[in-house]
């Protein structure tokens, strides 16, 4: 794995935007049923879905994804998979692609290199901002994600359109800006678990010269960022997702929603889903910034031309 070697020079902010949206995108086709599963466990033993003995129950990854190909299907494992990628070209676009523009302007004038603080920082604002842009996507994507989690099996929409169309009339715009807030913790938390992790690393690496600027050094620094991501964002995530995918009336707040976890499961209620979660922004954050990287380099390779 040699890969394309570092551009003279560097990609444009638009550039940037563009190769982390199509990198994110690419990351989720690779990495969506293990989401999928994430979620089914998170909103697993819900108190709106009854305990009967009709009620299907997912014990571990590989056991979640077979559940779910044996009494839905294998097109179960992606659904919601177009709203997915709708999120990722809003979302990944604002909080990759804008991260090195954003910590530029936190980097004080004249300083030889950006400090802990300023990565944070522009971590935060873009996580922040791309939430608010892209929360009716995530809406929509968990809401497809968890169907078939309902006791009756029943689908709720008939298609992304119209699930956009639907949630707007039955709960309004507000309802498709659902937990937003928990979204907006839940990835400012993870963009600095996954972008900070990430810079650090890969700078650290290259640095003490233990690995070139290339897809080994992407690997190790992007694995690195899944771990700590996952650790740090998983309680955010949780509740996150069972608020997003709650009923009307079912939870006054976010933080109603966060005590009735936490009554009904305790801590570990909070890591529900741990390893899907891992196993997912672990390969989607490999697959994802070693894309990105080579995406860019790509990109400004080929408006260089031959030379």
């Amino acid at each position: 794995m040699v890969g394309l070697k570092p551009p003279e020079v560097p990609p444009t902010a638009a550039v940037k935007f563009v190769s982390a949206g199509t990198a994110a995108c690419i990351a989720d086709l690779c990495t969506f049923p293990l989401d999928t599963a994430k979620v089914r466990l998170q909103i697993q033993g819900e108190v709106r879905i009854p305990r009967s003995g009709g009620t299907v129950e997912y014990r571990g990854v590989l056991g979640t994804l077979s559940t779910m190909v044996r009494t839905e299907g294998p097109r179960s494992l992606y659904s919601g998979l177009v709203a997915g990628l709708q999120r990722q070209m809003s979302f990944a676009s604002i909080r990759i692609g804008l991260y090195d523009s954003v910590k530029q302007l936190y980097t004080p004038k004249g300083a030889e290199s950006t400090g802990l603080g300023a990565r944070v920082l522009a971590g935060c604002t873009t996580g922040a901002v791309a939430v608010t842009c892209a929360q009716p996507t995530d809406v929509v994507k968990v809401r497809f994600q968890a169907t078939g989690a309902l006791p009756d099996g029943t689908r709720r929409y008939s298609g992304t359109v119209a699930a956009y169309r639907t949630i707007a009339r039955e709960e309004g715009v507000r309802g498709l800006w659902r937990g937003t807030l928990p979204n907006i913790a839940r990835n400012a938390i993870i963009n600095c678990g996954e972008l900070v992790t990430y810079d650090l690393v890969k700078d650290t690496l290259l640095r003490a010269q233990l690995m070139t600027d290339n897809v080994p050094c992407h690997f190790v620094a992007a694995f690195g960022a899944g771990f700590c991501a996952t650790v740090v964002a998983s309680p955010v995530d949780v509740v996150k997702t069972r608020y997003m995918n709650a009923s009307p009336g079912q939870y006054r707040n976010v933080l109603s929603c966060l005590l009735a976890l936490l009554m009904q499961d305790g801590l570990a209620g909070f890591y529900k889903g741990f390893v899907p979660s891992f196993l997912r922004l672990g390969s989607w954050n490999v697959v994802m910034f070693v894309s990105y990287e080579q995406l860019q380099r790509a990109v400004v390779l080929a408006r260089a031309g031959p030379s």
